[in-house]
């Protein structure tokens, strides 16, 4: 059909089937197309929901479909926004739109710092007090991007950092020291090495030449060149977040807040046709069908906190 006037419901199956056909394929050197040995980035799975994607809840449980994200007042536990998503959008792609109206509420401060650098129903919660916004979020949420946006929104950040990890228990990237005012890593056997920048920010630094004599190589690492550590450009951010969760305050109130968003988590998807299985097809539809979900689980909750009308207005009991 190269070249051919089509009709927009014709050019827009064709579209699709190319697409459907061409990413499960690749042209070798010979120009003989063959099947990919690969899963392609972005990968259309339905021809009848193209928006459908595939996702992860965990690293061995997956899904395919959508996200749909919820924010929390978690004193009231009345759901204040969400949205949906194809299944392998980032679940912080979304953090600033679930609380915009705390980030509208709070004046930019300045410019980010250039120092450094997914569930069915992921989750952020989010409340504000007589002094400051808050948010809370899991580790999905803390990333160097989003801690940077509530600082500079002037918000109270609980939202969880990951700790580095290294595959079979090797030396994890918090084993080294890194100086990002000197520009330079520690490795574990007290060798610096300088931090090679790179474009977007960050960089990396090589330790090849004292990893052959080192004799903390194998539970460094296991590369014939030698172990390498990158950092990003929001690393400054990062440590400093990872360093905040450490203090016990910190980590109560978070153990005594986050679990509030699970449990209405848990309210959205416990029916069949709920949270949990989408209705209708596409993006739009799936996160207008969620909306409703969100507001008829708040009108329960408002149900539950004992609403009613008084001559000043609206109440809820005491």
């Amino acid at each position: 059909m190269d070249g051919r006037e089509l009709a927009e419901a014709v050019e827009q199956a064709a579209r699709l089937l190319a697409t459907v056909l061409g990413q499960d394929l690749e042209q070798g050197p010979d120009t003989v197309f063959r099947i990919a040995r690969r899963v392609a980035k972005d990968r259309v799975i339905s021809t009848v929901d193209p928006d459908a994607r595939h996702g992860h809840k965990t690293s061995a449980r997956g899904f395919d479909g959508y996200k749909g994200h919820a924010a929390v007042d978690p004193d009231s536990e009345i759901i204040t926004a969400t949205t949906v998503t194809p299944g392998n959008a980032g679940d912080a792609s979304v953090a600033e739109d679930l609380v915009a109206d705390l980030l509208a509420d709070q004046p930019d401060q300045a410019e980010p710092r250039a120092t450094e650098a997914e569930t069915v129903e992921p989750s952020a919660g989010a409340a504000q007090d007589a002094e400051r916004a808050r948010v809370y979020g899991d580790n999905a949420y803390g990333t160097g991007s989003f801690h940077e946006r509530l600082d500079q929104a002037g918000i109270d950040d609980r939202c969880k950092t990951q700790t580095p990890t290294a595959a079979g228990g090797l030396f994890s990237k918090d084993r080294f020291d890194i100086n990002l005012d000197a520009g330079s890593i520690t490795c574990p056997g007290r060798v610096t090495a300088p931090i090679r920048p790179a474009r977007t920010g960050g960089g990396t630094a090589y330790f090849a030449s004292a990893c052959p004599d080192c004799p903390l190589r194998a539970q460094c690492t296991t590369a014939a060149s030698g172990r390498t550590v990158s950092v990003g450009r929001y690393e400054h951010t990062l440590t400093d977040a990872r360093a905040r969760q450490t203090d016990p305050a910190w980590t109560a109130d978070y153990r005594a807040t986050r679990p509030k968003v699970e449990r209405k988590l848990g309210h959205l998807v416990r029916r069949h046709h709920g949270g949990r299985r989408a209705r209708v097809r596409g993006t739009a539809r799936v996160d207008a069908d969620f909306r409703l979900l969100a507001g008829a689980v708040n009108l329960a909750r408002l149900a539950m906190l004992g609403l009613r009308g008084t001559t000043q207005g609206w109440a809820v009991a005491a």
